[in-house]
């Protein structure tokens, strides 16, 4: 073959391979273009008043609200201090026995096609997508190594989960963490997302009662997950996505504790940015009104008339973006055993806030929770089959009698 032939031949081959390329590109593109991203769990980052992490494996067991066909992670430095250096991921089933994963089904997660990630302060980073087909209620396992010193950690801290910690070499792929200590934060992970056409979510933006606080542990008793399970038996396709942060407020911030951001400044974070929302329930405020006098915080008390503007505000930031928006009435607190969070005055201001919710139409639709909750002989006080002992938070059943209370109707705008 001449010189000339041989060089055209390898042109054509050259020509060919790209275009082999550039059609596999497309057809890789096309299909990421199709996917449609839903959340399926979530956990709100708070302060970062935890503990410093490095060289530690963390295993968190997660419970998604609604399956699909592959799935990603969104991890969170949002609120750190250092830049988060994860070392390496995996995505597995939970094992038979707490704290472990069944190895068959272990995934390793990349970040842009790279086995490891650095987060720096302030941003969010998603996994890439694994092919894994899972089904509403599922449980999957996350384990993540971090390598280098994050400072304070920014937990969500009351995660009513058990978290696995193991120090020294990389265990994110062993069945059993050597060594493990437990807690119940959640750590770097704020969100679980499915790929799942026709699907959309619901976000429930809130405090400790939105939290759980006073939930069985490791039990998914908190009132969005029996939400969650009431659309699963209903059929009715949208994931619900946990945005409470214990002690949280509408109006201010506590940083010195894990109580922060409040509701006005993390909205952004933690609703909008929810793939596939479609509607936000709010129920938030309580702590606006109690706090102020049980943590000593006289400069930060405020009015009825604060609070309900300050959730005008939340119902124009989801309507501007097409999300509905229900608020849900504040529950009953007298005789709380925190001091000074309840007062008299602060009672006429829940009950003014709950008029208001009820009464105003600001809101798309109103969940009655004070209703269900409450004691009929003394409509100021939770009702005691329904109270976890605080005189505050609800126990098991009354989170269920709250998740029930919901209609169903209204989270589709039907």
């Amino acid at each position: 073959m001449s010189m000339r032939k041989l060089l055209k031949a390898t042109s054509v081959i050259v020509v060919s391979m790209l275009l082999g390329f550039a059609t596999l590109a497309g057809a890789q593109s096309a299909s990421t273009s199709q996917a449609h991203w839903v959340g399926s769990w979530g956990a709100s980052p708070a302060f970062p008043n935890g503990p410093e992490v490095t060289r530690q494996t963390i295993r968190q067991v997660v419970r998604l609200s609604i399956g699909g066909r592959a799935v990603r992670v969104r991890f969170s430095n949002e609120l750190g201090t250092a830049p988060l250096v994860i070392e390496s991921a995996h995505l597995a089933r939970p094992g038979q026995t707490p704290g472990t994963i069944d190895p068959s089904t272990d995934l390793h997660l990349t970040f842009g096609g790279r086995p490891s990630i650095t987060i720096p302060v302030g941003a969010p980073a998603l996994s890439d997508p694994v092919n894994l087909d899972v089904k509403a209620l599922d449980s999957l396992s996350v384990s993540i190594y971090v390598s280098s010193d994050t400072g304070p950690a920014a937990t969500h801290p009351l995660g009513q989960a058990t978290t696995y910690m193991s120090g020294g070499a990389d265990s994110t792929t062993a069945v059993v963490l050597p060594q493990a200590t437990t807690s119940t934060a959640r750590f770097f992970i704020s969100g679980i997302e499915i790929d799942a056409p026709n699907i959309g979510a619901v976000v429930t933006l809130g405090d400790s009662i939105t939290d759980g606080y006073g939930s069985t542990i490791d039990a998914n008793r908190r009132w969005p997950d029996v939400l969650a399970q009431r659309l699963v038996d209903a059929h009715i396709p949208l994931g619900v996505v946990d945005a409470g942060i214990s002690g949280n407020r509408v109006l201010h911030d506590l940083p010195e504790v894990q109580f922060g951001p409040a509701a006005l400044a993390r909205f952004d974070r933690d609703v909008l940015s929810v793939p596939g929302v479609r509607t936000v329930i709010l129920m938030e405020s309580i702590n606006d009104i109690g706090h102020p006098g049980s943590a000593g915080l006289p400069d930060q008390a405020v009015t009825a008339d604060d609070i309900t503007a300050a959730m005008h505000q939340l119902v124009d930031r989801a309507h501007a973006h097409g999300i509905r928006i229900l608020g849900a009435t504040l529950t009953p607190y007298a005789g709380t055993i925190f001091p000074g969070y309840f007062t008299k005055e602060g009672e006429v201001e829940r009950q003014a806030v709950n008029r208001w919710i009820r009464e105003s139409g600001a809101f798309d639709g109103v969940i009655d929770f004070d209703a269900v909750v409450r004691d009929p002989a003394r409509p100021d006080h939770i009702a005691a089959e329904y109270d976890f002992g605080d005189h505050l938070h609800p126990n098991d059943a009354g989170y269920r009698k709250m998740g029930e209370a919901i209609g169903l109707s209204m989270l589709s705008g039907k």
